[in-house]
């Protein structure tokens, strides 16, 4: 039977007012720091009810877009609103789960065995991921990169070639769990923290304590509002 007469997805509402939403801040000339008009305005202007734009802003919140203060509206965070688009945000949060877990479990083992076989070298390149992670965020980045050098250094360190080549394998769904996790608000800076204390443990050749740190870091990694979203769910009116 042809694939081509498969139920028709039904459009969200939702995602009709984000279409919107980024015509409105490009034809406005919006950009980062800027106000959104509020909710209540934007119901009224578009025509639809406060409970598909509050969808529509958790979607832009999930995807690092805008900022929601409380009690004081929401802002952009970046120059414009374009989002990635909503099946590929549902595709993404249910291979999530399954992502977070393979790394808890293998980094956690690997942060043991560099804690048990780290070289000068290996601590070097450790400490080299950790200056480049503070270096961006200072430079108001989220410090994607030294958080990609840093697990991959501790890797390198527990020279094991079966975890490393298991942990290649997965490179490309471990970069969507990066990304996703240090775009959340004040996660570079507790990342880097966290980071500083496997380090510690590792330098210290304690195992069990480079593997409670790591651990602890992979949970704080797995703390992603995507996967509190529900693409699907009605959320009450005011």
């Amino acid at each position: 039977m042809s694939d081509a007469l498969r139920p028709m997805a039904r459009p969200r509402l939702y995602e009709q007012v984000l279409d919107r939403l980024r015509e409105y801040v490009t034809g406005a000339g919006l950009g980062a720091g800027d106000k959104l008009p509020a909710e209540r305005e934007l119901a009224q202007r578009l025509g639809v009810s406060r409970t598909s734009i509050k969808q529509a802003i958790v979607v832009l919140q999930v995807q690092g877009l805008v900022e929601a203060r409380h009690g004081g509206g929401t802002y952009l965070v970046a120059d414009t609103l374009d989002a990635e688009p909503v099946e590929r945000l549902v595709e993404r949060r249910k291979r999530l789960p399954d992502v977070l877990d393979a790394r808890e479990a293998i980094e956690t083992k690997l942060a043991e065995l560099a804690a048990e076989r780290r070289t000068t070298a290996d601590l070097d390149a450790i400490a080299a991921a950790l200056d480049h992670m503070r270096h961006e965020i200072a430079d108001g980045g989220h410090g994607v990169e030294g958080d990609r050098r840093f697990h991959a250094a501790v890797t390198e360190a527990a020279h094991s070639v079966l975890l490393a080549d298991f942990m290649t394998s997965i490179a490309d769904q471990i970069t969507e769990s990066r990304n996703e996790s240090l775009r959340q608000p004040g996660r570079p800076t507790r990342s880097l923290t966290q980071h500083t204390a496997i380090f510690d443990a590792v330098s210290r050749g304690d195992g069990k304590r480079a593997a409670t740190a790591m651990r602890r870091h992979l949970r704080t990694v797995a703390k992603v509002r995507l996967l509190s979203w529900n693409p699907d769910a009605e959320q009450p009116e005011d």
